[in-house]
């Protein structure tokens, strides 16, 4: 399964002075097999150490953070001699020995040829308590399910994807309707890779649902064993409320929809945890569509998206049936799976901050706002072929945006400033916009 983000590894190898890497993302993302990957592509040696449940190699960090002690200890535990450049020490589930990740300044300080990866758990990362974690000695990469151009490269659909790589419109005009089947088993799938890779093999829904399923129970699991017990039931109402949420007409979060008595107050720690593991992007809305965006933000204000369209569709109880039922799924459901979809798409993009706007009197509204490579650009989201934008056109009447973007089912058109970009080719907006200016 090729996933895009190899290419940051391989960026950060041949970076002179990196730093230990940890790897950001949700339970189940994929992380343990894109480092195994890695180290056996591009390293001689693979030092492979996993926390959980190994009281030995706990142990080993449970007393003072010698490099060169836990260096021995890692070639005994392993059966490889760890030799600086050419061996990967991989530090799996370490959120399992809070030692482990502290070790990590000191492997940056004192060792630095040595290169290391870890990853783990982020609600456990996250939760240790008394724990110093390596502010500054680390460098940090964020892995998100597949995207819809990655999937296509997993179900062995590799002249689709360079279609939709290369932005040749006038044959994805051809192929339109395939792509938009395609797109909608992606919307039903998700990306997560245990699901997609079943899914590729026999395409059979009903198992695809029942991974899915299983990884919601394995989240809940987590909850339970790492969020406070004061904040687990109000952390549970608000996974809960997320489709709910979504499926309004006002897409913003209200806390008295999570429990009629909900004040954000109380359900703010709740909130934080969800955020901090990945599990749900919170995008806030802006007051203005400036440079830095995050000046601007709202933090009152905000929209919660899934970590990935496939669970949001589980947790909704979406049928395979609907996926073959014309337009219905993007026609329907008020357009929250198409939102899902472009959010996730663009949290894929590098460097980049996303919010949403709305005028003061709310009768306007840009589903997102990027700030992207220097610009601030509105994003409008359609679910269908219905290109009716009466909230870009307010928008652009009071800020003159140099670049706006309109994603769709319709076909790629370019109108003075506006972008008309098919839904299934979002992937590719950084690169439509910088060659067709």
């Amino acid at each position: 399964m090729k996933r895009k983000v190899m290419e940051e590894l391989i960026n950060w190898k041949a970076k002179p002075a990196h730093k230990p890497l940890l790897i950001h993302g949700i339970r189940q993302v994929g992380k343990t097999w894109l480092m195994k990957e890695f180290g056996s592509t591009y390293y001689e040696n693979t030092s492979y150490i996993v926390f959980e449940k190994n009281h030995r190699i706990q142990e080993l960090f449970s007393k003072d953070l010698d490099v060169k002690r836990i260096l021995t200890g890692l070639e005994i535990e392993s059966g490889k001699k760890i030799e600086p450049h050419n061996t990967l020490i991989i530090f799996d589930e370490i959120q399992e020995c809070p030692g482990a990740l502290t070790s990590l300044k000191y492997f940056n300080e004192n060792a630095p040829e040595y290169d290391i990866i870890a990853a783990g758990s982020l609600l456990g990362v996250f939760l240790h308590k008394n724990v110093s974690f390596p502010v500054g000695k680390v460098e940090f990469l964020n892995m998100y399910p597949l995207n819809f151009s990655e999937f296509l490269l997993a179900l062995n659909e590799v002249k689709l994807y360079e279609l939709v790589n290369n932005c040749d419109w006038e044959l994805i005009k051809i192929f339109r309707d395939k792509l938009i089947m395609f797109l909608k088993m992606y919307f039903f799938t998700g990306g997560m890779p245990e699901v997609v890779y079943q899914f590729s093999k026999n395409h059979d829904f009903n198992a695809a649902r029942q991974i899915q399923h299983n990884i919601l129970d394995s989240y809940q699991h987590d909850f339970s064993k790492h969020i406070p017990i004061n904040d687990l039931q109000k952390t549970r109402l608000i996974w809960d409320s997320i489709y709910v949420q979504l499926s309004k007409d006002n897409k913003k979060f209200i806390y008295k929809n999570v429990h009629k008595n909900a004040i954000a107050s109380s359900f703010e720690n709740s909130l934080g945890w969800l955020e901090n593991c990945g599990l749900v992007h919170k995008i806030p809305r802006v007051s203005k569509p400036a440079l830095p965006l995050k000046g601007y933000a709202n933090t009152g204000a905000f929209k919660l998206f899934l970590c990935d369209i496939g669970l949001l569709c589980a947790i909704s109880g979406l049928d395979a049936k609907t996926i073959l039922e014309g337009d219905t799924l993007f026609t329907e459901f008020k357009g929250v799976l198409a939102e899902q979809y472009a959010c996730q798409e663009m949290k894929h993009f590098k460097n980049t901050e996303i919010a949403y706007w709305t005028n003061d009197s709310a009768t306007a509204e840009i589903d997102f706002i990027l700030q992207l490579e220097g610009q601030i650009i509105p994003v409008e989201v359609k679910s269908s072929i219905n290109l009716k934008a009466k909230s870009l056109s307010v928008y652009r009447e009071k800020f003159q945006p140099r670049t706006e973007i309109r994603t769709s089912l319709s076909n790629f058109n370019k109108n003075g400033n506006l972008f008309d970009i098919p839904l299934y080719s979002l992937s590719e907006l950084k690169k439509i916009i910088s060659v067709c200016p």
